[in-house]
């Protein structure tokens, strides 16, 4: 393995195990979740961009003030 290789998979890691990554990538999970649930109430599929609009509005600050609150206990 070159070190370039070794320097890249390394800076994977740093980036999977960084608390910022985990974070955005629990996000993501609950827009993903969100868009299941309102695409099955619509119907049909209401696609990513709507459902990550739709959550910000009515779900992130709540969510996000959850996360700290069980972070600092």
């Amino acid at each position: 393995m070159s070190d370039e290789t070794r320097e890249q998979l390394s800076a994977s890691d740093l980036l999977k195990n960084s608390s910022l990554y985990r974070e955005f990538q629990a996000e993501r999970e609950e827009i993903l979740k969100h868009k299941w649930i309102e695409s099955e109430k619509a119907g049909c599929d209401i696609g990513f961009e709507r459902a990550l609009t739709d959550w910000i509005i009515k779900h992130r600050s709540k969510w996000r003030k959850g996360r700290q609150a069980s972070a600092h206990h």
